[in-house]
C-alpha cells in the first residue's frame, strides 16, 4: 500500500464530515504516540504527518474486498518516523482500537455492521502491529549487522592495538541495547553483556553454567541446530533465526537470533558471537491480537473466520478422512430479545456456548460461533457417520435443560441442520450453504429437531431462492401468462364463464404452475402487484368475450385472491378502478377466497368483501370443506357461491358412486342452497362424476371432463371426455 498523499484541494473540514473526523482521529493518535516519538518535528508538524497515515488506515477500513494487510505499512511508516519506543507501538494500537470506528466507520460508501467493523479494526491492528515489528526488526537486524562488523573488527584488530580495541570492543559489548554472547567452538560460554544476562533472568552463572547446545526447546525449528553444526564446522559464516529459551524461572524467552562465526588472523574459526533481541511482548501481543481476530468477544468461542480455516483444512485433506458439521440456529431467541432485551440474549447465548463446548471435547471437534444465535461443530476422522448424528443429539440434550435467567426459568430449543461426507468434494462455502438450509427444514418441520442434508432438497431451495430473486424482474419483462377454464352449466351443458390461472413462462425452467411461484409472491409481497395485473387481464378478457359472445349469454370471469391482498388496503379501490377503466359489469367478476384464509376473520377483515360484494361483485368461498370452518359462519361471511373441494367427488369417479360421499355432498348443496347460495365443484374428470352432481343440485362444475387450463380462444372448445 503507498500511503495516500495529502491532498492538494481543499478538504472538507466540517466538524461533523468525513474530513473533520478524520482530522481528529489524526490529533488523538499524535497526542498519544508524540511524547515517546524520536523526531525533530514539532506536535502539529507530527499530526500533518500522521494525516496520511490515518486517512489510509480508514480507506482499508472500508476496503471492498477487505483485506488488513496494507494496515503493515503503516506500521513500518512509524517506524521510519522514529516512532520506535514500544510505548509508541502500545499506544497506537490502543488508539486504533478506541477511536478508528468511533471516527472513521461511516466515512465509507456503505455503513458497516458493528460486529464487521470491530472484526476488521482488531485485523487491521494484527497488521499493524506486524508491520511496525517487521520494520523495527529490519532496523535492529542493521543494527546487529554494525555491531557484528564492529566485533569482527576488534578481535581481528586486538593482535595489533589490544589497548585501543579492547577499549572500544568493550564499550559495544557492554552499553549495546541487545544481548551478546561470545562462545569457544564446542559451545562453551565465554562471556555475556548485562542485557543478556537481564533477559536470561538476571544470574550471570545460570547462563555461563550451560554450554550453546544444550539450550533446546520443543518449539526450536528443525534448521537450528542443522545451522549450528554449520558454523562451528566453518561452514557458514552466520545464520539468524527465531528461537525459544527456557529462563532459570521455566517462563519462555523468544528472540530473535543471530549467529555470526569469528575467524582469527589466519582465517579459522575460533568463537561464535550470538546476538539476542527479545521479542517475548511482540510476540505475545501478536499472538493477543491473532486471538481476538479469531474468536467471538462475546463468548469466547472460535469465530466464522477461524472456523472457515478450520473446514476448509477439513475439506481439503486427501488421507480419505470424513467431516460432519451440524449448523445449529436457536427456536425463538428473537423472542427473548425482544421481551427480556439484548443483555439478557447475551447472558442465554454465553450459556448456550458453554454448553455446547461440552459437548465437542473429542480430538478433531470444534464448537464456534458464526454470529447472531447460529452455532456451528464440527467433527472428523474416519467414522463422522455416526459420529455427528451422536453429537447433533448430544447438542439437543444440554440444551433441553432449562437456563435461569433473571429469576425464571427458560426452555431453549435449537434447529440443527447435519452435513456429512468424505472430504475433498466439496468446498467450505458450499457445506455451509447446505447445512444452512438443511437447518431452515428442521425449523420448518417444527424445530428442536435435526434433519440431515439432501442434495435433491438442497437443490429444491437453491431453485425457490433463484425463482424468488428472479420474481420482480419477471413481471416487468412480462413473463407471466394466463390460462382459463371452463366453468359449466351442470343441467344444459353450456359454459358459465372461466377461472383465470396465472403461469409463469420462465427463461430457464419452462412453464411454472401457480404452486411453483405464488407462495414465494406471499412471502415477498410481490403477490399485490402481481395479483393485480391478474384482474387486470382477466377482466379484459372478460369484457372481450361478452362482446363477441352476446348469444350465448354474459360469461363471468372467476379471479383468486391471496391472503395478503384480502389484507391490502387497497383492495376495493383497486377492483373499482379495473372495473370501471375496463367497462365491465361488477355481475361478470366472481372473487375466489380460500375457506383458510376466512376462518376467524373479523369485521376488519371482512368488510372489503362486504363492500365489493354489496357492488354486485361475486365473492366464492375456494376449497369449501377443508378448512373446518364453522357452517354457521357462513350466515355472516359476504359470499354467494361455494366452491366443494375435489377431496367431496372423488368418490363419485366410479358407477356406482361412494354413498358417503353422495350424502355429504347432497348434505352440503342443501345447506348451500338454503342460504342462497350457489355451489360450483371443482375436480370432475369423468361423466359419471358430472352427472351425479347434476343429479345433486350441484350448479356448475369444473375440470378435465370438460376442459383443462388454456388459451382464452378455446373457452366454449369442451372435450366431455374422462380423465381417468
Amino acid at each position: 500500500m503507498s500511503i495516500p498523499a495529502q491532498s492538494s484541494g481543499t478538504p472538507d473540514t466540517e466538524p461533523d464530515g468525513p474530513e473533520g473526523r478524520l482530522r481528529r482521529f489524526a490529533t488523538i493518535w499524535s497526542r498519544a504516540i508524540f511524547p515517546s516519538t524520536a523526531t525533530s518535528l514539532t506536535r502539529a508538524e507530527f499530526e500533518q504527518h500522521l494525516l496520511p497515515l490515518a486517512r489510509g488506515l480508514s480507506d482499508i477500513l472500508h476496503a471492498r474486498p477487505f483485506d488488513a494487510a496494507p494496515a503493515s505499512e503503516v506500521g513500518a511508516a512509524l517506524v521510519a518516523a522514529h516512532c520506535t519506543d514500544p510505548d509508541a507501538l502500545s499506544s497506537t494500537l490502543g488508539v486504533v482500537d478506541s477511536y478508528l470506528v468511533l471516527y472513521c466507520g461511516s466515512n465509507g460508501v456503505t455503513a458497516l455492521s458493528t460486529e464487521d467493523s470491530r472484526a476488521r479494526c482488531a485485523r487491521i491492528q494484527h497488521a499493524l502491529a506486524g508491520g511496525f515489528t517487521q520494520a523495527l526488526r529490519e532496523r535492529t537486524l542493521t543494527e546487529q549487522e554494525a555491531i557484528a562488523r564492529s566485533a569482527l573488527t576488534a578481535r581481528s584488530d586486538a593482535e595489533r592495538a589490544l589497548h585501543t580495541t579492547e577499549a572500544r570492543f568493550r564499550a559495544v559489548f557492554k552499553d549495546a541495547a541487545i544481548g551478546i554472547g561470545i562462545a569457544d567452538l564446542d559451545g562453551n560460554v565465554l562471556e555475556v553483556n548485562d542485557t543478556l544476562t537481564r533477559m536470561f533472568g538476571g544470574l550471570d552463572h545460570h547462563v555461563r553454567s550451560h554450554k550453546v547446545n544444550e539450550w533446546v526447546h520443543p518449539e526450536d525449528s528443525p534448521h537450528v541446530w542443522k545451522y549450528y553444526d554449520e558454523l562451528v564446522r566453518g561452514e557458514r559464516e552466520h545464520y539468524r533465526v527465531e528461537k525459544p529459551y527456557y529462563r532459570n524461572d521455566g517462563t519462555v524467552l523468544w528472540t530473535n537470533l543471530t549467529v555470526s562465526l569469528l575467524r582469527d588472523a589466519e582465517g579459522r574459526p575460533q568463537y561464535q558471537l550470538a546476538l539476542m533481541e527479545d521479542t517475548t511482548e511482540r510476540r505475545l501481543l501478536n499472538l493477543r491480537l491473532w486471538y481476538e481476530a479469531t474468536h467471538d468477544a462475546l463468548t469466547g468461542l472460535p469465530n466464522r473466520t477461524l472456523f472457515f480455516e478450520r473446514l476448509e483444512k477439513a475439506l481439503s485433506a486427501d488421507d480419505g478422512s470424513r467431516f460432519g458439521l451440524c449448523y445449529l440456529d436457536l427456536d425463538g431467541f428473537k423472542a427473548i430479545n425482544d421481551s427480556l432485551g439484548h443483555a439478557s440474549g447475551d447472558r442465554l447465548l454465553v450459556e448456550v456456548a458453554d454448553r455446547l463446548q461440552t459437548c465437542a471435547t473429542a480430538p478433531g471437534e470444534m464448537v464456534a460461533r458464526l454470529g447472531g444465535d447460529e452455532f456451528v461443530a464440527l467433527t472428523t476422522g474416519p467414522d463422522t457417520e455416526t459420529e455427528v448424528d451422536e453429537l447433533a443429539c448430544r447438542i439437543l440434550g444440554v440444551l433441553g435443560t432449562p437456563i435461569r435467567l433473571e429469576g425464571r426459568e427458560l426452555t431453549v430449543r435449537g434447529s440443527i441442520g447435519v452435513v456429512e461426507g468424505p472430504a475433498g468434494k466439496r468446498n467450505a462455502a458450499e457445506v455451509l450453504r447446505s447445512a444452512d438450509i438443511t437447518m431452515y427444514r428442521a425449523k420448518s418441520a417444527g424445530g428442536n429437531r435435526f434433519e440431515l442434508a439432501d442434495d435433491e432438497a438442497d437443490a429444491r431451495a437453491i431453485t425457490r431462492h433463484g425463482l424468488t430473486t428472479a420474481l420482480p424482474a419477471a413481471l416487468e419483462r412480462g413473463e407471466f401468462f394466463i390460462e382459463y377454464q371452463p366453468l359449466v352449466h351442470l343441467d344444459d351443458g353450456t359454459v358459465h364463464g372461466a377461472e383465470a390461472l396465472v403461469r409463469w413462462c420462465h427463461p430457464q425452467h419452462g412453464v411454472l404452475g401457480p404452486d411453483r411461484f405464488i407462495p414465494l409472491a406471499e412471502h415477498t409481497g410481490l403477490i399485490v402487484p402481481l395479483g393485480r395485473w391478474v384482474l387486470e387481464e382477466s377482466v379484459r378478457q372478460a369484457n372481450y368475450w361478452q362482446e363477441r359472445h352476446t348469444d350465448g349469454g354474459p360469461l363471468r370471469i372467476n379471479v383468486n385472491l391471496s391472503p395478503t391482498q384480502l389484507h391490502h388496503p387497497r383492495l376495493v379501490a383497486e377492483t373499482v378502478d379495473v372495473l370501471e377503466r375496463s367497462g365491465l359489469e361488477p355481475g361478470a367478476l366472481c372473487l375466489e377466497v380460500t375457506e383458510s384464509a376466512l376462518i376467524g376473520a373479523d369485521d376488519d377483515l371482512l368488510k372489503p368483501l362486504r363492500q365489493l360484494a354489496d357492488m354486485g361483485v361475486d365473492i366464492a368461498l375456494d376449497d369449501f370443506g377443508t378448512g373446518y370452518s364453522n357452517l354457521a359462519n357462513l350466515r355472516r361471511l359476504p359470499v354467494s357461491v361455494l366452491k366443494l373441494d375435489r377431496s367431496f367427488t372423488m368418490g363419485m369417479q366410479q358407477h356406482p358412486a361412494d354413498p358417503v360421499d353422495l350424502k355429504i355432498v347432497e348434505g352440503i348443496v342443501s345447506l348451500a342452497h338454503s342460504l342462497d347460495l350457489a355451489v360450483t365443484v371443482e375436480g370432475v374428470e369423468t361423466g359419471a362424476q358430472a352427472e351425479q352432481l347434476r343429479k345433486l343440485g350441484c350448479d356448475t362444475a369444473q375440470g378435465w371432463y370438460y376442459a383443462r387450463p388454456g388459451a382464452p380462444d378455446r373457452i366454449h372448445s369442451l372435450l366431455l371426455a374422462d380423465a381417468v
